[in-house]
């Protein structure tokens, strides 16, 4: 009996292991799990034929990346060919010759590739954070600047492209855009083993890039956060040296909390949402988080914007989707409750697609928002 006991024990500590080991993975090459069905240019628009799944019958515009490396835009468009699969109409003058039956493809909502593709006139620039140099990206808006700036943030597995979003808004109401790397996103400095701390560390390198906004005369500051993101700006928004710039928070998806967020990815994954818990000592506590291959312990309890500080007097928009599969959006029914500073949007999408299924929408919404924050009246 007690030899049973101690191996559902260890088979337990063993599964928490393994499921902070797959949260803070280091930052490794996208997943081809799509096949191209076919391609019909028949029409006036190409049409990529796709198994029809989840993600690929969502109404909105989204990217194919193929594994040759190419990127296909897809329009909002989705036509049900029968027998499981959807047409999608390939929005982009040129369709790429890798674009065949049989190629192998990731489903993204990152729609911009690089800010030239977004419209966008970047400079590159190099933050200097306390682990390195790390690549980001200044964007003027063609209009006079009004001195504002916005630092956008990217989530964990993401690029700074799929920034690129918000940064076409907050361009065209007037901030500079300052688009940031942080250490072992794949982009930022590696350090040690490449896992990410899941915003304890990072948050450190981000803050340097505000450091860099304000040395180049931003007046205030604006932090746009998707996903891990959020939850950086948060952290940020804590720190007094820090909030006592900040005009206000754009929050796309945000991890509110990290151990709720877990447990929706269990579930996601086809686990139950109670074993997430299990990975919390390997997060939390320095001995087990080293043995997992952390730089720091996460700390998950100091993320919990449920249970820890209301920011009641900062402005805060929170964009949200109620088909949210990673980031719960009761914590950010919650969240709002508690803050009465924080304005709700929300959209019938999956984590951080809020964009891709109604762009025009969440243009004006951010639009607008940042309207009433970034007027003459508040600079």
């Amino acid at each position: 009996m007690l030899g049973a006991l101690a191996a559902v024990s260890l088979a337990f500590v063993g599964l928490g292991y393994v499921i902070a080991r797959r949260v803070t993975a280091p930052a490794g090459p996208r997943m081809f799990d799509l096949v191209v069905r076919g391609l019909d240019e028949s029409g006036e628009t190409p049409m990529v034929i796709l198994a029809r799944t989840p993600k690929t019958e969502v109404v909105g515009q989204f990217n194919l990346i193929l594994e040759s490396g190419d990127w296909v835009r897809l329009g909002p468009r989705v036509i049900d060919l029968g027998a499981g699969l959807v047409g999608r109409d390939v929005e982009q003058p040129d369709v790429p010759p890798s674009l065949v039956p049989g190629a192998r493809a990731s489903w993204s909502g990152i729609y911009f590739r690089t800010p030239a593709d977004a419209g966008l006139h970047a400079r590159d620039v190099e933050i200097r954070t306390p682990v390195g140099p790390a690549p980001a990206w200044v964007i003027v808006p063609q209009q006079q600047a009004s001195g504002d700036w916005a630092i956008h943030i990217h989530g964990l597995g993401s690029p700074r492209a799929g920034t690129l979003r918000g940064v076409q808004v907050a361009t065209d109401v007037g901030l500079t855009s300052l688009v940031v790397s942080f250490r072992n996103d794949g982009e930022g400095p590696q350090v040690g083993s490449g896992r990410s701390t899941l915003g304890a560390l990072e948050t450190d390198d981000v803050e340097s890039a505000v450091q860099y906004a304000l040395d180049q005369g931003a007046r205030r500051i604006i932090l746009f956060g998707w996903s891990m993101g959020g939850a950086i700006a948060l952290q940020l928004a804590s720190r007094s040296g820090v909030r006592k710039h900040l005009a206000g928070i754009v929050l796309e998806s945000p991890v509110l909390d990290w151990i709720e967020t877990i447990k929706a990815n269990c579930v996601h994954t086809g686990m139950p949402g109670w074993v997430g818990v299990l990975a919390v000592p390997w997060l939390d506590l320095p001995a087990l988080s080293r043995f997992a291959g952390l730089a720091a312990p996460v700390v998950t309890g100091a993320f919990n914007q449920i249970a820890g500080p209301a920011y009641v007097a900062l402005p805060i928009l929170l964009l949200h989707g109620t088909a949210d599969t990673s980031a719960p959006v009761d914590a950010a029914h919650e969240f709002a409750r508690l803050n009465p500073a924080v304005e709700v949007s929300l959209f019938g999408a999956d984590h951080t697609f809020t964009w891709n299924v109604d762009p025009n929408a969440w243009r004006a919404c951010v639009s607008a928002w940042l309207g009433v924050w970034v007027s003459p009246k508040h600079n």
